[in-house]
């Protein structure tokens, strides 16, 4: 009965075109009793493999597929592979193919293949499924497969095919578990080892666009006493502001040793390569000379990886004379005795390619729309002839200096390459705070050397006050203002392994706080016609400056003439008026000032004369004291036409104590022009662009102040003496000018408010709170004085005060005011009020009351008294500001010379 139905089945199908369709449950019912009655299973498949390829030959493969599934058992794992093969071809065939079905029983067939035995077919099912799940985000799947497929195919051997398999699933995508990473690492490790050649590793990951690329030697830290400069090492961070900053600074070395002129091809030195630095040009490595290359790795996998034995390779090709470092670190390990097997089971060597991509391009229409990336060739080395290769070190480089103080260091200049150097120059952020001196420095006086100051010292031979020495200084051995300073050694040549110290004088800085000075080095080979121009040592300091001094200036004129005598110049003469105050606020020791020396420098005027009233010379302050010097200036004798063309300073000194200190010579000349000189000019630029400089000529004075100072500091129960200057630059008669530098304040944290508080009116003064006190200046309208036998004219003034109200009034009074209303300048202002300068008073109602002032005047004149602010307000209403009151009309006084 069961071949009758299964030959019924197929007599219908091979009728062909006939009105009845094909009896498929004819062959479902011969199955179904060759399986389960007849306890045949070869008759069984006959008639499904028969039925199935009927039901594929009319278009029904879904049918056909489940038959064929419904065949499997696991009697025979061949034939079941046979069938689920055969259903999986049924499920792509479809019209619209299932695709991921195909590929679940084509998995299911290569198991069960596997498992018979067949590892090719297998190997083949696992293949074809692994293209329906590559790139699907299927991970799991993946891996399994991937897995499958690399035992199977080192089985097979084909262990090239099992590494690239196993390399799939060691990647950063894997969500497997740390125990089934385990696995899948040691299987891997173990077909790797039996790559005879050097294969590519996937692990670890390296991150190429990391890399950077230092060439050279790593600096030294430290040599005892000695400091380092720090130039550049792999440790510090890439900072694009820096970098700007060190190109400028090179940029001003390399015009400085061409004649002012920057070479077109000219590009900065990078000693350091990373992925933000121009890595277009190929660099440039010295012959015998390190190339460290830092690679980033990133384990992706939950188990740790050990390294050992990471090496370089590289490929050089001298026809280009370039180095390519192309192919780095791989992990491997020592080999093992051959009683201890297993150590090696789990070690392999491998390699893995740098690959580094440029900055991606973004700059035309295709690049937007595309990807691309630039080139990046900071591996491509260029290897250029045997250069000089300088260190540099510091001794007795302080940390903290007072603002203004001179210390004097030494800096050591070692040539550790195989060629001389030359043209050594240094360029700073800050060329005011250092100086070497000049070619020729001028040996230490006995006395400097026995209290060991960096001043050229003397013992003074004249009386306190008067001038000790008058020296005149060429500007032009001082004329390099833009930063550069050439560095004298004798020669001009340092030979390889040589080394020179030179003496290095440092100066505070005149704001107090903490100051980043940055110095670069540059330097030639005395061979010429090198790729590599010059070289470059970096150097970076933080100097945390303290408060020492404040000094104030002015000037004004005077009719009085020095005495007569052989240097007398003339009747022409200028009183400086100099205000020195100890603003230091350190806690750590006593500190006390001496001012032992004020000079001056100038062109046209020179310090003639030390006029102090109390005769008294020692000038000590103690924190917070203030001194007031008063000196006499006198105009430079003019120099000769043929002369004019050569710019000459005068310096003049005058020793307020025991010692005289040459300021002509290093380092106080030094300091001078590279402080001064440089806002000298910055200022005469200034005024040749605004071409205000006729109008101002009959005032100008150009001279500056150089006030020397020592202070005693007890540190560690020792007492130590520091000594420094400070400078100040009077340019204007009338004018004041400081040394100490405003500091910069940090703006106030305000409290973020998310509604807006409503302003508070504005409470505008009325007209009677400016009348609260009328104001009267009682004085002689002309008074005679003889300046030639006193300089300084004294004249009673009584200040008037009426209070208008009915309501006691708080009266303040500022005499150091000076009007610069129109009407007021067309008198002579320059008088000063001598006494208290602010009076605090209470009037009661209508109360009149006379303050008694002195008034001193400089020179014969008219002036304006009238200078005074008077400030009122109800006493009752403290919370109330002071209200400017009206002021009357110019106090006209004649001031007469007898």
């Amino acid at each position: 009965r069961n071949i009758i139905s299964e030959m019924a089945a197929v007599s219908a199908f091979l009728q062909g075109g006939g009105a009845r369709p094909y009896p498929a449950h004819y062959m479902d019912t011969a199955i179904q009793k060759y399986r389960d009655d007849c306890r045949n299973m070869v008759l069984a498949e006959r008639c499904a493999l028969l039925s199935a390829e009927i039901l594929k030959n009319q278009g029904k493969y879904s049918e056909a597929a489940t038959l064929l599934i419904k065949m499997t058992s696991e009697d025979s794992d061949l034939r079941s592979a046979l069938l689920l093969e055969q259903a999986a071809h049924c499920f792509i065939n479809m019209r619209s193919p299932m695709v991921r079905k195909f590929a679940f029983h084509m998995i299911l067939a290569g198991h069960r293949f596997s498992k018979a035995g067949q590892r090719k077919h297998a190997l083949r099912c696992y293949s074809q499924a692994m293209q329906v799940y590559k790139d699907r985000g299927w991970s799991l799947a993946e891996d399994h497969i991937n897995f499958t497929i690399g035992r199977q195919s080192f089985t097979l051997g084909q262990p090239e095919s099992a590494v690239t398999a196993f390399r799939q699933i060691l990647n950063d995508d894997s969500k497997q578990t740390a125990t089934q990473q385990a696995a899948f690492l040691r299987e891997y490790l173990y077909v790797h080892k039996q790559v005879k050649s050097l294969p590519q590793l996937p692990l670890p990951c390296i991150l190429s666009a990391a890399t950077r690329v230092y060439f050279g030697h790593e600096p030294r830290l430290a040599q005892g006493e000695k400091q380092a400069a720090t130039h550049v090492s792999l440790d510090q961070e890439y900072d694009p502001e820096l970098s700007a900053m060190w190109s400028r600074l090179e940029e001003q070395l390399v015009a400085a040793a061409n004649r002012g002129i920057v070479p077109v091809g000219f590009q900065p030195t990078q000693c350091c390569l990373n992925s933000q630095t121009d890595n277009l040009r190929q660099p440039l490595a010295v012959l015998n000379e390190p190339i460290i290359v830092e690679v980033t790795f990133r384990n992706p996998l939950k188990v740790s990886l050990a390294l050992s034995e990471l090496s370089l390779l590289w490929r050089f090709s001298p026809h280009v004379s370039s180095l390519s470092i192309r192919e780095p670190v791989t992990s491997s390990a020592p080999s093992a005795p051959s009683a201890e097997h297993y150590s090696m089971e789990l070690v392999v060597r491998g390699r893995q390619d740098l690959n580094i991509q440029g900055p991606r391009l973004n700059q035309t229409k295709e690049e937007k729309m595309s990807v691309r990336h630039g080139t990046d060739r900071r591996l491509d080395a260029i290897i250029t002839p045997p250069m000089p290769l300088m260190e540099v070190f510091f001794l007795h480089f302080p940390s903290a200096l007072l603002c203004g103080e001179i210390r004097k260091a030494y800096v050591e200049f070692c040539n550790v390459g195989a060629v001389a150097l030359c043209g050594l120059r240094v360029a700073s952020t800050h060329p005011e705070f250092f100086t070497f001196g000049c070619n020729n420095p001028t040996p230490s006086s006995p006395a400097s050397a026995e209290h060991g100051s960096a001043y050229k010292t003397f013992a003074a031979t004249v009386q306190p006050g008067s001038v000790v020495s008058e020296v005149e200084v060429c500007a032009q051995d001082f004329s390099q203002l833009s930063g550069v300073l050439e560095i004298p050694i004798d020669g001009g040549t340092l030979h390889p392994g040589q080394s020179i110290q030179l003496p290095l004088w440092l100066r505070g800085p005149d704001q107090e706080g903490v100051h980043e000075i940055n110095f670069l080095f540059y330097y030639e080979s005395t061979e010429k016609g090198l790729k590599v121009s010059h070289r470059v040592l970096r150097h970076t300091v933080f100097i945390c400056a303290s408060r020492s001094l404040s000094v104030q200036a002015s000037a004004c004129r005077s009719t009085a003439p020095p005495q007569r005598s052989a240097d007398s110049i003339g009747c022409d003469g200028t009183l400086v008026f100099v205000d020195v105050e100890n603003v230091n606020t350190s806690e750590g020791g006593m500190r006390e000032f001496h001012i032992v020396q004020v000079s001056s420098s100038s062109q046209r005027w020179r310090l003639h004369k030390y006029i102090n009233p109390d005769k008294d010379n020692d000038c000590k302050l103690s924190s917070r004291e203030k001194a007031k010097l008063c000196f006499r200036a006198t105009p430079c004798v003019p120099l000769p036409a043929s002369m004019d063309s050569v710019e000459k300073y005068i310096f003049a000194d005058l020793n307020l104590g025991n010692e005289q200190i040459i300021s002509s010579s290093t380092p106080c000349r030094d300091f001078f022009f590279r402080c001064c000189r440089g806002l000298e000019l910055q200022q005469e630029d200034k005024t040749s662009r605004t071409g205000s400089k006729n109008k101002t000529k009959c005032n100008e004075l150009d001279l500056t102040i150089i006030v020397i100072w020592k202070a005693f500091v007890v540190e560690d129960s020792k007492q130590l003496i520091l000594e420094g200057q400070l400078h100040v630059a009077l340019q204007t008669i009338g004018k004041e000018a400081t040394s100490l530098m405003p500091k910069e304040e940090a703006q106030e944290m305000v409290l973020l408010k998310f509604k807006s508080d409503l302003p508070p009116p504005v409470a505008l003064p009325s007209p009677e709170m400016s009348q609260l006190i009328k104001t009267n200046l009682h004085y002689p309208e002309t008074f005679s004085h003889g300046f030639l036998q006193d300089s300084l004219c004294m004249v009673p003034v009584t200040l008037t005060l009426s209070n208008c109200c009915s309501a006691p009034i708080e009266v303040l009074i500022d005499l150091r005011h000076r009007s610069t209303s129109a009407e007021s300048l067309e008198f002579h202002s320059l008088f000063s009020w001598v006494g208290q300068s602010q009076y605090k008073l209470l009037l009661r109602p209508h109360e009149v009351l006379s303050l008694a002032l002195r008034a001193c005047f400089f020179r014969a004149g008219v002036y304006n008294l009238n200078t005074a602010r008077v400030f009122a307000k109800p006493a009752q209403q403290s919370s109330m500001s002071e209200s400017n009151q009206q002021a009357a009309s110019p106090a006209l006084i004649i001031i007469n010379s007898t």
